[in-house]
């Protein structure tokens, strides 16, 4: 192979461009694989419009969640631009703020060793990760060696909780979105705020988000409820993968992205709407019980979604009207939470409290300015010229500086031509896009 050649992604490596066509996301086949029935495409005129919008939010952030959340949240709901998804998300969840108070840390426990005992669940893991998307098709490619990273060096931040087999999905995810030690904070942020104690030791938080799943499904969807109770349908079998992979394992890619930027704006109530919403549609009218006579055809059902459910526009539509707010989940925790100590006692694994998304948690740890300031992804220096030899001047002859100088005093210095700049910094911004929030969505 010469100098020249460049290589792209993994698929490229082991062949599997010449013969299997890439989708936008990335994928090269499997159900996940973009299509037209399972998504919404976006104009490019109106991606455009948004990509304004998302940057001066970005450049502003701290203002923007403060005084003006609900358009944040508005905006998460119609789909944050593909351009910006890394960052946005990584500023939703707080990985930003965590990344800049923690500088050094990734790389610190990165060049540790780990447990051979974890490394060795995750190095076999590694190749189960969307295996038909082109970041982790190839064995010990790119992607992967990035996801070992990243798995590891939270067994070395938390080995008190270790690791947990869902977990990867979730960093996977986060890799295909953002460099290796924004995945890792983006990963921190999910166990500790969105999710906390899903991924410890004896599953108790997740046992725990079932039993609030069934309570709220009495209130959604009641002839849903009387089904699962009928035929002693617990929780645990059927939302255990829905919950843990936060649907990044269930929906079309889509959808899974929409569902995201939703996830990482408003909190878990969002993964509870999801799941309800899969549940209504898939067991919500009484043809379709008829054909689950026991708990055996009904797990079928909810393992086999009919794809006109997952399709992207229906899904949000659905997951956006769904009454459940994040009192209704706090509340339900609460009652929950009660029955557990009474049945079973104390929880062996105290988590820490659950952050109901971005907002909660940028109000618990207050960002600076310096945290959350944007550094440029690629900086160009313009090199300087290449200096030019001085003439020799023969006796009494004046160089052409002094010639010029006599000249220039008599001239008017020439009007220099103001160029605006295309990559504004953050104090700039707003001048650069006056009125920017009239711009149709």
């Amino acid at each position: 192979m010469d100098d020249e050649s460049s290589l792209g992604s993994d698929s490229e490596i082991n062949g599997f461009t010449n013969d299997r066509h890439t989708d936008k996301y990335g994928f090269i086949g499997g159900a996940q694989q973009y299509s037209e029935e399972s998504a919404q495409d976006v104009p490019p005129e109106v991606l455009r419009q948004r990509e304004v919008k998302w940057l001066d939010m970005l450049s502003n952030w701290d203002k923007w969640m403060v005084k003006r959340h609900k358009k944040v949240r508005l905006r998460c709901q119609k789909g944050i631009p593909p351009s910006l998804r890394g960052r946005a998300w990584l500023y939703l969840s707080g990985g930003k703020v965590k990344r800049e108070q923690n500088r050094g840390k990734f790389e610190e426990l990165d060049s540790q060793a780990g447990d051979p005992k974890e490394l060795d669940v995750i190095e076999k893991d590694l190749h189960r990760q969307f295996p038909f998307h082109e970041m982790f098709v190839s064995r010990g490619g790119h992607g992967q060696q990035d996801l070992f990273r990243v798995l590891k060096a939270y067994t070395l931040y938390r080995p008190e909780e270790g690791y947990c087999q869902a977990q990867a999905p979730i960093a996977a995810v986060l890799l295909m979105h953002m460099p290796a030690e924004d995945a890792f904070w983006g990963l921190v942020q999910i166990c500790e705020k969105y999710l906390p104690g899903y991924y410890s030791a004896g599953l108790e938080a997740i046992q725990l988000d079932g039993e609030i799943l069934y309570a709220l499904t009495r209130r959604v969807s009641p002839l849903v409820y009387r089904h699962l109770e009928k035929h002693k349908m617990e929780p645990i079998l059927y939302m255990t993968e829905w919950f843990m992979c936060a649907f990044s394992r269930t929906l079309p890619w889509a959808s899974v992205l929409r569902v995201w930027d939703m996830f990482l704006c408003d909190g878990v109530k969002i993964i509870f709407r999801v799941g309800l919403v899969l549940l209504k549609c898939m067991l919500g009218t009484r043809e379709k019980l008829k054909a689950c006579q026991g708990q055996y055809e009904t797990m079928e059902l909810l393992r086999a979604i009919e794809p006109r459910y997952m399709q992207e526009g229906f899904l949000v539509r659905e997951v956006l009207e769904v009454p459940v707010s994040e009192r209704d989940v706090e509340r339900e925790h609460h009652v929950q939470l009660k029955r557990w100590r009474k049945n079973r006692g104390e929880l062996h694994c105290k988590s820490p409290p659950r952050m109901h998304g971005a907002r909660a948690i940028m109000a618990s740890e207050p960002p600076s300015r310096q945290d959350l300031r944007q550094n440029p992804t690629i900086i160009v220096e313009s090199p300087l010229p290449p200096p030019q030899p001085t003439p020799q001047l023969k006796k009494g002859e004046k160089s052409k500086e002094e010639k010029s100088k006599k000249k220039g005093s008599m001239k008017k210095a020439p009007t220099v031509m103001e160029i605006p700049n295309p990559y504004p910094l953050e104090l700039e911004q707003s001048l650069c896009y006056p009125g920017h929030d009239s711009l149709p969505q």
